[in-house]
């Protein structure tokens, strides 16, 4: 028996790359950070999601940088030759099969106030 799952829950780190396709596919590309459950942590884990079809759609519309959301999938390696050394290179990427959609609708708002704007009123 074999099991590649990966659930993560985070904030986007940049508004979606998304890329339509002749065929009718649509592909959006997202970096999301997730922070680690210890003390001694300060820096969040970065991850390269994957989404395809409807769930890349409702990407491309929903979310924007700093959105909080959860994600299921599985963890492929995207591999590829350098084009200037010809280098094999490798990079993880988890391909999205659920997007959750965890901020409320608030916090994409452009002009909504957050907890580090509260210091000026």
């Amino acid at each position: 028996m074999s099991l590649n799952v990966v659930t993560l829950v985070g904030r986007v780190g940049g508004d979606p790359d998304v890329r339509y396709f002749e065929s009718g596919s649509v592909k959006c590309r997202l970096t999301l950070a997730v922070n680690r459950r210890s003390r001694n942590s300060d820096r969040p884990d970065w991850f390269n999601l994957e989404l395809w079809g409807k769930t890349a759609e409702v990407a491309a519309n929903y979310v924007r940088k700093g959105s909080l959301i959860g994600v299921k999938g599985a963890l492929k390696i995207d591999t590829w030759s350098d084009r200037n050394t010809g280098a094999n290179r490798s990079s993880p990427v988890i391909k999205v099969d659920r997007l959750d959609l965890l901020g409320s609708k608030r916090d994409n708002e452009p002009n909504s106030i957050g907890r580090d704007d509260m210091d000026e009123f």
